[in-house]
């Protein structure tokens, strides 16, 4: 299954493919969307929706997994990241592909087997997982590289847990 993971965010949109066939973990491509902080915020909005479709035309995932927001304390921050997150979103409706979200705690269980490890953890065991020979970078890649584990691993065992029920 190849899953593009995403860390969503307006400035810096981390992404990443994973492919999870078996049991092996395989790193496809990542990289960041990036807009720059001058910019009309309706056109880094464009922006991040031209290089999410491109993304998604060109590699043609079965699934995404995105980040779940959660609000801190800056709500202006977390209202534009909503927004950026939506037209991630659309782009992956638009095109059928099917959409599972994850909060930071589920991410680091699946990939560290702590929910509340650490960012530096979470990011060296991505590196380990996915045979890497340094993090990505930037963190985002990282991040979304491990919201793509945390899929693979979270399908998998949906899907082992149902093949289960079904030999029952």
């Amino acid at each position: 299954m190849l899953t593009l993971g995403i860390d969503p965010g307006y400035a810096i949109i981390g992404w990443g493919l994973v492919d999870y066939s078996g049991a092996r973990l395989t790193p496809v491509a990542f990289g960041a969307v990036t807009t720059q902080a001058g910019e009309p915020f309706p056109q880094r909005l464009l922006k991040i929706s031209e290089g999410i479709g491109e993304i998604l035309d060109r590699f043609r995932p079965q699934a995404v997994s995105i980040e779940k927001l959660y609000f801190n304390s800056n709500t202006t921050t977390a209202i534009d990241v909503a927004q950026a997150r939506g037209v991630i979103v659309t782009e992956a409706a638009r095109r059928n592909i099917d959409i599972f979200e994850y909060t930071p705690l589920q991410v680091k269980q699946a990939v560290v087997g702590y929910g509340r490890a650490e960012k530096k953890q979470v990011m060296e065991m991505t590196r380990q997982l996915l045979k890497l020979k340094s993090v990505p970078k930037p963190d985002d890649t990282a991040d979304a590289l491990a919201i793509a584990i945390c899929h693979a691993h979270s399908f998998h065992s949906q899907s082992y847990e149902l093949l289960k029920r079904t030999k029952a």
